[in-house]
């Protein structure tokens, strides 16, 4: 059993887990390279983020994505759609 995740919080990343996952690891290097804050709450993501958060989502070894402030797991598509569609 993987022990990866990954933990959604205000629309983007707030923790993950990828140990292993060699694409979902360059998916956030990526992420990484076009900046990143270290509070996910002043994180702002270009669409580009969003999408590769996406991506992330997608190659993760996990069932479900946890939303940290509904502290609730959620369906990949659901998760997906939470960071597309998040707005304050």
């Amino acid at each position: 059993m993987s022990n990866q995740h990954i933990t959604l919080k205000w629309g983007t990343l707030k923790s993950w887990n990828l140990e292993g996952n060699e694409k979902a690891i360059e998916l956030l290097k990526k992420y990484k390279e076009i900046g990143m804050s270290t509070s996910a709450m002043y994180q702002d993501d270009t669409p580009e983020q969003k999408e590769l958060i996406c991506k992330m989502i997608d190659e993760c070894d996990c069932e479900t994505i946890f939303l940290d402030w509904d502290y609730n797991h959620v369906s990949k598509e659901e998760a997906k759609k939470y960071v597309m569609e998040y707005s304050i």
